[in-house]
């Protein structure tokens, strides 16, 4: 008899997987000749889909590119929310935005990639929107966490640096000690009654 629980489980990964291939695919094209010089109709037919189906997953070319910032700001929010009862938010952050900018150097040919975005003005504006959402909602997420209103400036300003770090460090030859650095920085800035808070 078949577990009526286990389709939906395996609908669900057959369907992620089929998104990361479509963006996959997406993205070495974008890479070799540009976003601008790229139809959707010649995505879905590298990707052996038909574009309908694409057009399913992706609405947009720009969606695309930037096809885990669901995800990323879930585990963002994850890692304020989610961490260890004795571990301030600072420390627990800068332990995400390293295992972050390890995972996206290696599998995203990030400086191909953030150039391809900070050149192509549709990819740009779109990201920046995308940063702009993030930065809110891990503003938020933070301030909750430490009790704070959530229009809370320390709490913005935080999430920004923070978001701005991961930018950065993808971009360079040093990823890790580019976030060590950056938190570095940033640590000693937080308001003493913050930082007395999350420590």
């Amino acid at each position: 008899m078949t577990s009526s629980n286990a389709d939906p489980g395996r609908r669900e990964r057959k369907k992620a997987a089929t998104r990361r291939a479509l963006s996959e695919t997406a993205l070495q094209l974008f890479l070799e000749r540009g976003f601008d010089n790229i139809t959707v109709r010649e995505i879905a037919e590298a990707a052996d889909v038909s574009t309908t189906t694409l057009m399913n997953y992706f609405p947009t070319k720009e969606a695309l590119v930037f096809d885990l910032d669901d995800e990323l700001e879930r585990s963002l929010v994850e890692a304020v929310t989610g961490r260890a009862p004795d571990m301030p938010v600072l420390e627990s952050l800068r332990r995400y935005m390293r295992e972050r900018v390890k995972r996206a150097a290696s599998g995203r040919h990030a400086d191909r990639f953030m150039k391809l975005v900070l050149d192509t003005p549709a990819l740009s504006d779109h990201w920046r929107k995308i940063w702009l959402r993030h930065e809110q909602v891990l503003a938020e997420a933070v301030a909750a966490e430490l009790g704070r209103p959530a229009d809370d400036m320390a709490c913005a300003a935080l999430a920004h640096l923070i978001l701005d770090a991961f930018s950065l460090a993808i971009q360079s030859a040093d990823p890790v000690r580019m976030i060590d650095t950056a938190f570095d920085i940033i640590e000693p800035g937080w308001p003493p009654t913050i930082r007395a808070a999350t420590d």
